[in-house]
Order: structure tokens, then sequence, then C-alpha cells
């Protein structure tokens, strides 16, 4: 179960504006990305050490979240876009069961793994501001860059700061 105050702040995600600014926040310095060990709608374990290596993008989201569901089709162009890269998405879903995805689904198809953090563990350990908010984390394992709010993951600027961490 979610606490009551992360649950506070998940709700006041309704005021973030749909691609809210269009940039992402460098991260300056080497601050290393909090290791996590989810569960997607597969059943498939991942652990972000396992991506040591390849730049992984991660994205903090839940069905709720209108941002969030508009973004998505957005990080799909994106992924095919990067396809021959070593560049992953991971977008990890905030406290809802797997019925509830699976119903969104439907609608909103990913080719990306959605990955089941139902006790907010994982987000405890990340300075989530709102919903959504994605992370680029370097192949070095730090962070690179962070965004607040919905973007268009494929806008060319988005993606080339993405493929000059891989270099």
């Amino acid at each position: 179960m979610i606490k009551t105050g992360i649950l506070i702040l998940l709700l006041s995600l309704f005021s973030l504006p749909l691609f809210a600014g269009q940039s992402m926040t460098a991260i300056p310095g080497k601050v290393a990305a909090p290791d996590f060990e989810l569960v997607d709608m597969d059943g498939n374990t991942h652990r972000l050490s396992d991506y040591r290596g390849k730049t992984v993008i991660i994205n903090f989201w839940t069905t709720w979240c209108p941002p969030c569901r508009e973004e998505i089709p957005s990080m799909n162009r994106a992924l095919r876009e990067l396809a021959d890269e070593d560049i992953v998405i991971l977008a990890i879903n905030m406290g809802e069961n797997e019925d509830t995805i699976f119903v969104f689904t439907a609608d909103y198809p990913a080719d990306f793994p959605f990955l089941l953090d139902q006790d907010g563990a994982v987000i405890a350990e990340w300075p989530v501001k709102g919903l959504p908010t994605t992370y680029v984390v370097a192949p070095d394992g730090n962070i690179a860059y962070r965004a607040i709010g919905g973007r268009e993951w494929d806008d060319p600027v988005f993606l080339e700061q993405i493929r000059a961490l891989g270099r």
C-alpha cells in the first residue's frame, strides 16, 4: 500500500500540464540510480543493474494519470527510432494491480515492459515529484536527466540527448 504522503503527492499531479516545458533537466555530478528489482506483466524479473552498459529510460506512471497515458505512443515511437541502439525503456507503474494495467493496455499498448511497484518501495527510493516522472540513466549507472510531466519522447532533440549518453 502506498503511504498517505506519497498518495497525496501523486494526486497533485493533475496540475502538471501535458508536455510541460518539453525539456529534460540535466542531473549534475555523479548521482547513482537506485537499483530495483520488479516483475513485469509477464512475470519476468527486471533489475536496473541488469541493464548496466545501456541507456535506460525509466518512466514512473499510473493508468489514471492523463499525461502518463498521452506520452505512451511517443515512447513507442521513440523506442522504434532507437531500436538498433543500446537503449531501453522501463515503465514502472505505481501501486496498481495487474488486472487494472491489463485492461489499460487494450487502449494504450506499449512496446516496452510495464513493471509493477505495487507497494511503493521503488518510488520511495527515487525522487519522484509528480507523474509522470521520467529518468534517463546513462550506461555507467548514473542519472543523467529527469523530466517531470508528459513529453513527446520521439522529439529529435530528446533522441539526440539520449543517444549522446551512449557515445
